[in-house]
């Protein structure tokens, strides 16, 4: 038998981490899971460290996102992405990707994948028809609302009707425009993973609707500070990780 393929998981979102990790458990003798990394620039320095065979590399992360990290890469690992996004699917297997995950990953697809990755059971040219990738993945619209669950009730939220969202310890809040804050049970990170395209993360916890921005002002150190058109005309400050990226997004 050979020996099992040295895995790194490369993903902002901690419980994504976490349940990668439970569900790749099952599969000790393929999978050796050698370390972790949180956003694109740690995924190079841990590549670089543990020279895995094999990398589970999610999208939409900080910094460097995952097709920005496999470009600065000579000689990458196999590849399998997960991610909530499935419009990245063509981009996912010109990258010759071994499989493309949709999150929350389910026991059952993983399965197939690991099952492909026994059959090669060495690093080579991936076998993923492009017709069969596009079967797999399920076809989402753009998401208009966002469920809030109140008791035995739940209520949906349109998103243009959110001015922001806004982490706080260990809870996320969707803050309308008429003032109203609703509890959530998503995290910052697979909501902006999940959200449209005028959504936009400017620290760790707040993501902002770029639809809902009256005035941007700037501040100390590259940061951007944001007026937003809700009723308490709520002012949020970026952090400077995201200052770049923002002030190219904007042309500022």
């Amino acid at each position: 038998m050979s020996k099992p393929w040295k895995t790194l998981i490369i993903d902002d979102e901690e419980l994504a981490r976490l349940r990668l990790r439970r569900l790749l458990s099952a599969y000790h003798d393929l999978i050796e899971i050698v370390g972790e990394a949180v956003n694109g620039q740690d995924g190079l320095e841990k590549i670089e460290q543990l020279k895995p065979d094999l990398i589970f590399l999610d999208i939409e992360m900080p910094v460097y996102n995952g097709f920005e990290m496999l470009a600065k890469l000579n000689n990458p690992p196999q590849v399998i992405f997960t991610t909530a996004y499935d419009h990245y699917a063509i981009k996912a297997f010109e990258e010759d990707s071994v499989d493309y995950l949709l999150k929350p990953v389910e026991p059952e697809r993983l399965e197939i994948t690991i099952r492909r990755l026994e059959k090669n059971n060495r690093p080579g040219v991936p076998d993923l028809p492009l017709d069969s990738l596009i079967r797999q993945l399920t076809v989402k619209s753009e998401r208009k609302t966002l469920t809030v669950k109140i008791g035995d009730r739940i209520l949906l939220v349109k998103t243009d009707d959110i001015a922001y969202i806004q982490a706080e310890d260990k809870y996320v809040f969707l803050c309308c425009l008429d003032g109203k804050r609703h509890l959530t049970e998503f995290t910052v990170s697979s909501l902006e993973e999940k959200l449209p395209g005028s959504f936009l993360r400017i620290n760790r916890g707040t993501i902002i609707n770029t639809d809902h921005i009256a005035e941007i002002r700037k501040g100390f150190n590259g940061a951007l500070t944001f007026i937003l058109k809700d009723k308490e005309n709520t002012r949020i400050s970026s952090s400077r990780r995201y200052g770049e990226m923002l002030r190219e997004h904007f042309d500022i």
